[in-house]
């Protein structure tokens, strides 16, 4: 088993960033974006609840489902797409290595 995985989040401003992130420790997208100081809100703190984490997700990994709470977050929010998710929702786990996302513009 891996200790860490590496994900791409690409900023509003076309940046990509290559984050390291340790296994073993839940962390949601949200929080990983947090602890690297990418601009990413969480205002609700993880509960699916605003929108202020979505991510267009822009490789081909496999993700759980979206719950019934995400899908009817992201049918309120800004700026959705085909590939939208929120980022508190997405859990770090040794499958989502390589994972490509896109930080959604703000919501306002």
């Amino acid at each position: 088993m891996k200790e860490s995985i590496f994900i791409k989040v690409i900023d509003r401003f076309e940046k990509a960033h290559d984050l390291e992130v340790p296994l073993g420790v839940p962390l949601s997208l949200m929080e990983v974006c947090k602890s690297y100081e990418l601009p990413v809100e969480g205002v609700c703190g993880g509960m699916a609840l605003c929108a202020t984490c979505q991510v267009y997700v822009e490789s081909e990994h496999e993700l759980s489902e979206p719950t019934d709470d995400e899908w009817a977050m992201l049918d309120q929010a800004m700026h959705v797409k085909d590939n939208s998710r929120l980022g508190c929702q997405i859990k770090m786990r040794e499958e989502i290595d390589g994972l490509v996302v896109r930080l959604a513009p703000e919501q306002v």
